[in-house]
């Protein structure tokens, strides 16, 4: 997995509709309010207006996750993180969550629950930790 970015977003949280666009901007790389509002549209089934993308993209831009470059008389926006790099600050938020629990009991209560997978997944993870500290320590 990818580390860290520098970047974060101002907010983290999104909204189904703001996630759904995001996913429509990582997909085109840059787009027009027409461009998503002709996106979405392209499933008979959804109505949404034109402004309402617009309000979707302007939050999303207020929140961190995209800019809005002028091109001749249009906008586009596009991303200022990628998805891999959002799953990865979105991970990272998680865990931070999770180890605020701060009680070592209760964090290791979990680890009775888990299937083998899940085990197997925890243990790669503990050691990937523990060659980063060795590989920090070594420096």
């Amino acid at each position: 997995m990818a580390p860290l970015p520098d970047y974060r977003p101002k907010q983290l949280s999104v909204g189904p509709l703001e996630a759904e666009i995001l996913q429509i901007i990582w997909e085109l790389g840059s787009a027009t309010v027409k461009d998503v509002h002709d996106r979405i549209l392209s499933d008979p089934n959804r109505e949404l207006a034109y402004t309402s993308v617009t309000t979707v993209l302007r939050r999303l831009t207020d929140k961190g996750w995209l800019v809005c470059d002028k091109k001749g008389k249009a906008f586009y926006w596009r991303p200022l993180l990628t998805k891999q790099q959002a799953e990865v600050i979105k991970a990272h938020e998680q865990l931070q969550r999770f180890l605020a629990v701060g009680n070592p009991d209760v964090v290791a209560a979990f680890a009775d629950s888990l299937d083998e997978t899940a085990s197997e997944q925890i243990e790669a993870i503990a050691k990937r930790i523990q060659a980063a500290r060795q590989a920090r320590e070594g420096k």
